[in-house]
């Protein structure tokens, strides 16, 4: 089956909405119980999970669309757009967004999501067009 390329940049854009989407829910909805900054071994396992979930994420984008590096590249810069577009309203109205976490979280959030940017950004640098073998 080929993969029509055309419409690569748009899939990666929907998928990183819905990544954000679902991780902003998550957030609202269950922050309090796994976001607790005080907890520097749960916040390690916070910033450490990113790397195998994002990085599974964006490879299997690249791979499913068959994409070469500097498509690799555009599709997770494309990814991470949405997500660093609407967190910047998710970190201005913090303690609205997410009344169920203090505010004083705000940076650590932040951090976080500046990392989670970061690791897609990477894997997309990072990730080599496999070579078909017929």
């Amino acid at each position: 089956m080929k993969t029509n390329k055309k419409n690569y940049l748009l899939i990666s854009f929907t998928t990183g909405f819905l990544v954000w989407l679902s991780a902003t829910l998550l957030f609202r909805l269950l922050g309090q119980h796994f976001f607790i900054v005080d907890n520097a071994l749960l916040m390690l396992f916070l910033y450490s999970i990113l790397i195998p979930a994002l990085g599974f994420i964006s490879t299997s984008v690249f791979k499913r669309l068959k994409l070469d590096n500097l498509e690799s590249v555009k599709s997770a810069s494309v990814m991470v757009l949405p997500g660093m577009l609407l967190d910047t309203v998710c970190i201005q109205f913090f303690e609205r967004i997410f009344p169920n976490m203090p505010e004083i979280y705000s940076k650590t959030f932040a951090s976080w999501l500046m990392f989670a940017y970061a690791i897609v950004l990477i894997f997309g640098l990072l990730h080599k067009k496999q070579v078909s073998k017929n």
